[in-house]
């Protein structure tokens, strides 16, 4: 059961990273050791697994059981951890959020359904949730998409999901519309209920975090939880200047991160942790696949631009 009851997403929130062996196995030891190392990391708030950073559409479901399991007993007494509820179907989504709330999680993130890209109504979203929160009562964090995806929930659709399923807590904002983000933030954080603005805007962070989300929730933390953490309290505290020293050496991060194509987003960033020594290889799982040299030395550059590298070799501070 849920180590954290009461729990409500909010503040930094790093997705963390799976390893994997050169046979796609997973990497339980060096899991744990990426776990523990970003986990220790001053001001945020939770955890998330299951989620696009640890590759989820390739892990089977005894295996995000087992990802929670090990995320679980390596920081579940010192942070919630927040479960990844990804699934095509709403009955199988139910069985993930029941799963994730027997073995420890404190919210789940539930990914838009795939056949939404095909068009979507109010009800079918409505019924996918209710049915998520039928099984767990575990807050829930929409995973609001563009809405050019199809998979995005407009706004009559959004505020009927947070007025008819109460769990529902927050939204892990990927608009990626500054109009419409604005609006989340304005409207969703002053409901009678109110539901927290998680940006995921993480190519251009400092920018929407002034507009007054109430957290973040970002694969780069697996790499910059520490810089992530400073620059929401830097626009907490309303210390413009201090955000923008922060900024100045995220920017180039975001811009090897998420450069096309963005299904490279999670890979980049394992490349990053071994070139920092914190893993001892970047393997992904297939459609995924390796990054070329010319790639892997962008990255190198850009970790050398932020401070987190240096020139003439690793430096893991």
């Amino acid at each position: 059961m849920a180590r954290h009851k009461g729990y409500i997403p909010n503040g930094v929130i790093p997705a963390v990273l799976l390893p994997f062996n050169s046979d796609f196995a997973i990497d339980e030891a060096n899991f744990r050791k990426h776990l523990r190392a970003v986990a220790a990391t001053d001001g945020i708030s939770a955890i998330t697994i299951n989620a696009h950073s640890t590759e989820v559409a390739s892990c089977a479901f005894e295996e995000q059981r087992r990802v929670l399991d090990i995320a679980d007993d390596e920081v579940g007494d010192r942070l919630p951890i927040v479960n990844g509820v990804w699934a095509d179907g709403s009955i199988e989504a139910a069985r993930i959020a029941r799963m994730a709330a027997i073995r420890g999680a404190s919210a789940l993130l539930v990914f838009p359904p795939a056949p939404f890209t095909l068009g979507q109504s109010p009800e079918m979203a409505l019924a996918h949730f209710k049915r998520i929160a039928d099984a767990s009562d575990l807050p829930i964090i929409v995973f609001q998409y563009p809405l050019a995806t199809g998979q995005g929930y407009p706004r009559d659709t959004l505020l009927r999901l947070c007025e008819q399923v109460p769990s529902i807590r927050a939204i892990k904002d990927w608009a990626g519309n500054v109009a419409q983000h604005e609006w989340h933030v304005r409207t969703l954080q002053s409901l009678p209920r109110p539901v927290n603005v998680l940006s995921t805007h993480s190519a251009w962070l400092l920018s929407s975090l002034v507009l007054g989300c109430n957290g973040l929730l970002s694969g780069s933390g697996s790499v910059i939880p520490d810089l992530q953490a400073a620059l929401f309290r830097a626009v907490q505290n309303k210390d413009l200047a201090a955000a923008q020293r922060i900024n100045d050496r995220i920017y180039p991060l975001a811009q090897v991160f998420y450069a096309d194509p963005w299904a490279d987003m999670h890979n980049r960033m394992k490349e990053a942790l071994v070139l920092l020594g914190r893993l001892p290889r970047a393997v992904v799982r297939p459609p995924l696949v390796k990054l070329g040299a010319a790639e892997i030395a962008r990255i190198r550059a850009a970790l050398i631009d932020a401070g987190l590298l240096a020139a003439t070799g690793r430096d893991a501070a």
